[in-house]
């Protein structure tokens, strides 16, 4: 039975990547289902509120093939990312909202592609599911959306008939991850050759660049974070930074953790992590000047934490980044 795909077109600056994107992949599925013979697998439709919705400060304009009162049934919303602000996403976009919510009761899924998390957070249907977004805007996600399982790490979720992608460009893995899903997994395969895209990627966190949690309000907290960060390649104890900076240790741990939403090890953790990975992508270092120039000692304490923040090895993430690809 074909599945009908509606393809969200917001007001505002949307991703037109992720609306052509969408479109093409899953009618060039319908392309390869007709040169085996077979019928197509899905009905693929652009949706909006408006007539013709102008797109990137207008220098591209899209024409939705239906309004969102003549669709009463589709199978799969997506939801493209909407740049604005997401207060302002939200007011410019509300009347999708109830749509969103019955179609959802009657059974639709939705997908939503990297910054779109905000909008569908808005109409409260992430509520208590899994969600995520990109890396570098899950700090304010999380504290406009506490009731959502945010997931940062991950290019892709799937909860309770919802789907999110990652940052940027992952909206593809999960393209295909939904082409895997109602069609096959050879034509995922196919589809993933035809377009090139890596198959089977499941995190974002190679791809993360820690910066730091510095927004909020505890003076003290941003003064450990700033000694941490200058310090980071000599052996840090949470007593020691207790002891420097007048807390108990009970006391310092539970404000850290408030103020950044890690604990002070984990911070330590990341910014060391955070430094090894600049050293793997600029210098000619290998696994073990990177680590002792960070301050690990045990390599494989050093190798566990790596993988633990990146997803990847040390020397795997040095051969993807860096230039010379030296092994060691």
């Amino acid at each position: 039975m074909q599945k009908h795909i509606s393809i969200l077109i917001p007001r505002g600056h949307t991703s037109l990547v992720n609306v052509v994107g969408s479109h093409q992949i899953f009618n060039q599925v319908n392309s390869f289902l007709k040169d085996q013979g077979k019928s197509p697998a899905f009905k693929v439709e652009l949706v909006g509120i408006d007539k013709m919705a102008t797109q990137t400060n207008g220098l591209f304009s899209v024409n939705p093939h239906k309004h969102i009162d003549e669709i009463t049934e589709t199978d799969l919303i997506i939801i493209p990312a909407i740049h604005d602000d997401p207060e302002v996403a939200f007011s410019n976009n509300r009347e999708f909202i109830p749509w969103l919510q019955t179609q959802y009761e009657r059974g639709a899924e939705i997908a939503s592609f990297c910054i779109a998390a905000f909008f569908l957070a808005s109409s409260g249907l992430l509520d208590g599911k899994q969600c995520s977004t990109h890396w570098i805007h899950a700090a304010d996600f999380r504290k406009m959306f506490p009731k959502v399982d945010l997931v940062d790490d991950k290019i892709m979720t799937e909860d309770d008939r919802i789907y999110t992608s990652g940052g940027a460009y992952s909206y593809l893995n999960l393209l295909l991850y939904l082409v895997e899903k109602y069609v096959g997994r050879e034509m995922a395969v196919l589809t993933s050759k035809t377009f090139m895209i890596d198959i089977d990627k499941a995190s974002q966190s190679p791809f993360i660049m820690f910066r730091g949690q510095k927004d909020h309000e505890d003076v003290v907290v941003k003064k450990v974070q700033e000694f941490i960060e200058k310090n980071f390649n000599d052996k840090i104890s949470v007593d020691q930074l207790s002891g420097k900076f007048a807390l108990s240790r009970r006391s310092l741990e539970r404000r850290f953790k408030k103020a950044t939403t890690n604990t002070i090890t984990e911070y330590i953790q990341r910014v060391k992590v955070e430094a090894a990975k600049r050293s793997l992508e600029t210098s000619r270092d290998n696994v073990s000047e990177v680590m002792y120039g960070v301050g690990y000692s045990d390599e494989k304490s050093f190798r566990n934490t790596f993988r633990k923040i990146t997803g990847i090895s040390p020397l795997q993430y040095r051969n993807k980044y860096n230039r010379d690809r030296i092994s060691v």
